[in-house]
Order: C-alpha cells, then sequence, then structure tokens
C-alpha cells in the first residue's frame, strides 16, 4: 500500500486571461512572467490568452495543488485589470479573427509552435481551441514495479511489464473514464457567442447563456472536443500495446487527408 502512494503527481490548467468587460484578452502574454517558450511553469496553449500553469512532478496531490495556488497567486499580482477564467468553456467571444493566436518569438522552436496552432486554427476553428482544460499526470513510484511483477509471476523484463501495465491503464480509462466527468463535472453552460450564430439544440438559460439541464461537462460533449471529427482521416489509435499505439500514430501521420490538403499549405505567402 505504500509503494501505491508513493507515485508522482502533476497538474496542468489552462485559464484564459479575460478583460474587464468579461471578453478575451487581447493584450500580449505578460512580460512580467517571463517568455511563454522557456519558462518552465507558465506558459501559454493555444491562444495568447489562454495561459497554461504546469506543476512540476510532485510526491503528493497535496505539494501539486499548493503550487498550482502559488503559481495563480503569482500571476495574478502582475495582471493589469484583468481575470483568470474559471471555467472551461470560454468568456464572451467575438469569433476567430478576434483570438489572438499564441506568439513565442522569432526562434526557428517558437515560429514552428505558432505555426502548429495557425494550422489547429484552419482545420478546427480558433472557438475551439480556447477552450480551457486541466490535465492530471501521475505515474507509479519505480520501487514498486519489480513488487508488483513478483505478485503478478511474470518473467519478462521491468520495462516491457511497466509498459504493458501502463497501456492496460489507458484501455481502462477509455471504458471508465466517463466517470470522472459524471461525478466530479460542473460546466453546464455555455456563452451563446461561442456559437457564432449557429444553430444549436442547447436550451436558452438567459439572453447571453446556453445550458443543458443535466450536463456535467460541455467541454467533452458534442460542442466541445470529440474524435469523430477524425473520423475517415486515418486517426485511430490502438492501445493493444506500446508498438501498437506507436505504428497507429505513425500510420495518422502517413495518411494523407484530402480536407486538410484542400487548405493547401501556403496560401497569400503564408504558411498554414
Amino acid at each position: 500500500m505504500r509503494l501505491l502512494h508513493s507515485g508522482r503527481f502533476g497538474l496542468e490548467k489552462e485559464s484564459l486571461r479575460v478583460s474587464a468587460n468579461g471578453g478575451i484578452a487581447l493584450t500580449p502574454h505578460p512580460s512580467a512572467l517571463g517568455a511563454a517558450l522557456t519558462h518552465p511553469d507558465i506558459t501559454t496553449d493555444y491562444s495568447e490568452a489562454l495561459m497554461e500553469f504546469i506543476t512540476p512532478p510532485m510526491s503528493s496531490v497535496g505539494e501539486a495543488l499548493d503550487h498550482l495556488a502559488d503559481l495563480q497567486a503569482y500571476v495574478y499580482r502582475r495582471l493589469d485589470g484583468e481575470m483568470l477564467w474559471a471555467t472551461s468553456m470560454p468568456c464572451v467571444l467575438a469569433g476567430d479573427e478576434n483570438i489572438p493566436v499564441a506568439e513565442y518569438g522569432s526562434s526557428n522552436a517558437g515560429r514552428m509552435k505558432k505555426l502548429y496552432r495557425v494550422g489547429l486554427g484552419h482545420r478546427y476553428g480558433r472557438v475551439m481551441q480556447v477552450i480551457a482544460g486541466v490535465h492530471f499526470n501521475w505515474s507509479l513510484a519505480d520501487a514498486l514495479w519489480p513488487a508488483f511483477r513478483l505478485i503478478e509471476g511474470r518473467v519478462c523484463g521491468l520495462r516491457d511489464f511497466r509498459d504493458q501495465r501502463y497501456m492496460a491503464q489507458i484501455r481502462n480509462l477509455q471504458r471508465f473514464g466517463w466517470l470522472v466527468p459524471y461525478l466530479f463535472g460542473a460546466s453546464p453552460a455555455v456563452c451563446k457567442s461561442f456559437f457564432l450564430g449557429q444553430a444549436t439544440n442547447l436550451p436558452s438559460f438567459d439572453e447571453t447563456t446556453y445550458y443543458a439541464p443535466y450536463a456535467t461537462s460541455l467541454r467533452m460533449g458534442d460542442i466541445g472536443y470529440q474524435n469523430s471529427r477524425e473520423e475517415g482521416l486515418g486517426i485511430k489509435a490502438c492501445y493493444d500495446d506500446v508498438h501498437s499505439y506507436a505504428d497507429s500514430l505513425l500510420h495518422a501521420t502517413q495518411t494523407p487527408a484530402k480536407a486538410w490538403e484542400a487548405l493547401g499549405v501556403k496560401a497569400d505567402g503564408e504558411y498554414r
């Protein structure tokens, strides 16, 4: 039991910077926070306004939460008339063109990070990319694996055994992961500006808000991120084992997609 409790825990939390009027901030990433490209704890995700806080691996969940709280407090003291949006679905938006793509400077690495985000905007729209999320990173203690292998009675290398067990955990997450938003989700509302005039079957809560009466996480529903957008594009991850997973990702990167080819690599002199 001691070994099960002695893993490593980390958190990644995204939060939109929002102006005083409730709209997405159009200001650059605050210079007082350091460079988003190189800072280990405070960076940006898709948009210049979508901040991301990253804790290092910690020895307990409590330590990770404390570190995250310290990061947010540090940032709040350096925001000028802005706030951090608390929910996953975004604040008031005014269309794709009013969502600033993250900037990472003129180095090759920085330019590639921005170009990757420009491409996401062309493929899926920028509005979808400013949905915020929280990622929970966890690993078992190194000392657990030899004991676990002995209990299982497996005769194989420790690395192979560890890979097999982690992939099994991922398959269980695919089966039972819906329980997390079901039990702990609290994101049933979304600003009407998110839809940019598009039709939705969500009922109106008031003149500015749609909601789903029994929703727990609109971010994980049909209007948020879902894999159905990739159907027919050659993208299907296989979680049977590490090698199958890697092969499926390699296949995805090497499979042409007509929908994306139609966008072109370059338009008006700008890479897409």
